[in-house]
């Protein structure tokens, strides 16, 4: 995903800092993961869910992207629960 900017919702570190995520992690997801879910009629802008791993651990980077002035807005992120998606981290369970 390509992010002129990025910036950080209150929410997202808040989610974060709970989760032990650096900020370096959440860049590596951004440049170096997978786009798994596109949600393009969000507003204000369309979001994507991101997979990437960070030294084997997977982790989920939900993202709005305002194209217009190529920013990015983390709405948050977390490590997905095995229970709850599938072995590749891609899909969730039924």
């Amino acid at each position: 995903m390509n992010c002129g900017s990025i910036v950080y919702s209150d929410h997202s570190v808040i989610q974060m800092f709970k989760r032990d995520i650096a900020t370096e992690d959440v860049s590596t997801v951004i440049n170096k993961g997978e786009i798994i879910n596109e949600y393009l009629y969000d507003r204000p802008y369309p979001s994507y869910l991101l997979l990437g791993f960070v030294n084997m651990r997977p982790l989920h980077v939900v993202l709005a992207k305002d194209d217009k002035k190529n920013k990015c807005i983390i709405v948050t992120v977390y490590q997905p629960d095995k229970d709850l998606w599938d072995s590749s981290f891609r899909k969730k369970r039924s």
